[in-house]
Parts: C-alpha cells; structure tokens; sequence
C-alpha cells in the first residue's frame, strides 16, 4: 500500500516517521510529497496536498502534518474520500484545515476524531504527533483497520476553503492561493472563471500581460498568464520572479482586468 508524507519538517525528523510506519507495515510504500512546506504554513500545506492527492491510486494514505498547534486541544483527525469511481483515499492528520481541501478534491468525505490510543506509540511526545500518532495511525490504515475503529465520526471538523475567484464589472478578482519556489502566483481563479485564448491582453495594476499557453513563448522578464498544471489561474516571469514583480504574497488580492 502506498503512504505519502507531508510536512513542514525539512530533514530528520521524517526519517523517525518513517520507521514507525516501517515498523507496523514493512510493505509499505512511502513516498514523500514534500517535507519543505514554509513552516507553520497550513494554506501552502493544503493547496500542495490538494494538487498532489488525486495522482495516488485509490487506498492510499496520506498524511500531512503542518501543525502549529502540536500538543494542544486541537484534534487528530482521519478521513475517508471516495471519488464518483469509487476510489478511495485517506487523509491522516491534525484538525487545522490542512487536510481539508485535498480530501474534497478527491469526493465525498467522511471525517473521524482520531481517539484509540491503542494505535498510538506507547510514549506520546507532546511536541512530535507526526511520529507518535499520526504514522502509526496511518500504518494501521495501511495494514488494513478500518477508519470506523479509530473513533467517532464528527462534523464540526476545521474547514479551509481557497474560494473562488469571480467577475466584477469587466475584472476578475481572486486571492493568492500560493506562490512556488519560481516565484509564481497561482490564484484561486480557475480555468473556467476566463473564457482567455493565447495572445489576449489583460492587466495587472498599470501592467500589461499576455495569456499564453507556456513559459518559454515569452522573452526573458515578460510577465504572462496561463493556466498551471495545478488548474488555476498562473501569473509568472518567463525566467522570472512575478511574486517580486507584482509585489504579492499568499493570501492577497488580486485584480486582473480583461
């Protein structure tokens, strides 16, 4: 069965993960998404996860763990996604939002409070989940238990909605879901939102950009718009940094005018 990481971590400390999971089902396959999310930042947690999780096959577990509020009341949580196919995917870890928008992308969801400490490590650090509860939970999932046994089903689960961008008098407004490490804007915008074809102008601000299909039909320095892997609306710099251009970071509005 496949389980994929997720963290804010950077090195080491998934190594530990790791060995828990290897450790309760050494037939797993771990395949790390990420460990370098900026730390602490939930939103950039979730929109990775979201563009990452549907690529899986259906069983897979996934767990993610940004997770400011570690040894806190906040709860662990698990979920079940089921697509229209019928794929299935579960989502394992803390109840901040994070797992969220990944396990809709997926389909319909049920959402469990993560309470048998009998799946825990025997000793629960109060600084590392990821480790103590959140692997070995996963594992368990791997292996086969079902997500009913972990504990109650809940509804009043932390949600965390991207919203949408939309029309306003000739402009599109949207917010700034994420910028990568290329210093592009994806915003929540999406394909549908702009009926736009290659060579169209649009502006940002006093800035004149093009909608394309790809980076590389833009000189050097030239600001564009396209549609990225992820779905959404893109702003970027062919060779560029448009988060440095614009002057934008995660979370902020922006107006694009037709």
């Amino acid at each position: 069965m496949v389980i994929t990481l997720l963290s804010d971590f950077g090195d080491v400390y998934p190594a530990s993960m790791k060995g828990v999971i290897l450790g309760i089902d050494p037939d797993a396959n771990i395949v790390d998404i990420t460990h370098s999310i900026p730390r602490h930042d939930i939103r950039a947690g979730a929109f990775i996860l979201m563009t990452c999780a549907r690529y899986f096959p259906s069983g897979t577990v996934h767990i993610a763990v940004v997770d400011p509020g570690v040894g806190t009341k906040r709860r662990e949580i698990a979920i079940k996604a089921v697509s229209l196919d019928g794929d299935t995917h579960y989502f394992i870890g803390p109840d901040n939002g994070l797992l969220i928008p990944a396990a809709k992308s997926i389909g319909t969801i049920e959402v469990y409070e993560i309470s048998n400490t009998n799946l825990f490590q025997r000793n629960i650090s109060c600084t590392f989940h990821g480790r103590d509860i959140f692997a070995p939970v996963g594992a368990h999932i791997s292996k086969g238990s079902r997500i009913e046994n972990l504990g109650g089903r809940i509804l009043d689960y932390k949600d965390l909605d991207f919203g949408k961008g939309k029309k306003v008098n000739g402009s599109i407004h949207g917010t700034v879901i994420y910028i990568d490490s290329f210093g592009n804007i994806i915003t929540n915008i999406s394909a549908e939102s702009g009926d736009f074809r290659p060579g169209d102008e649009l502006r940002i601000g006093k800035r004149r950009v093009i909608f394309g299909s790809s980076y590389a039909f833009f000189k050097e320095g030239d600001p564009l718009i396209l549609i990225g892997s992820h779905g959404f609306l893109e702003i970027a710099v062919n060779t560029g940094n448009a988060a440095k251009m614009f002057g934008k970071k995660q979370e902020d509005e922006i107006i694009i005018s037709i």
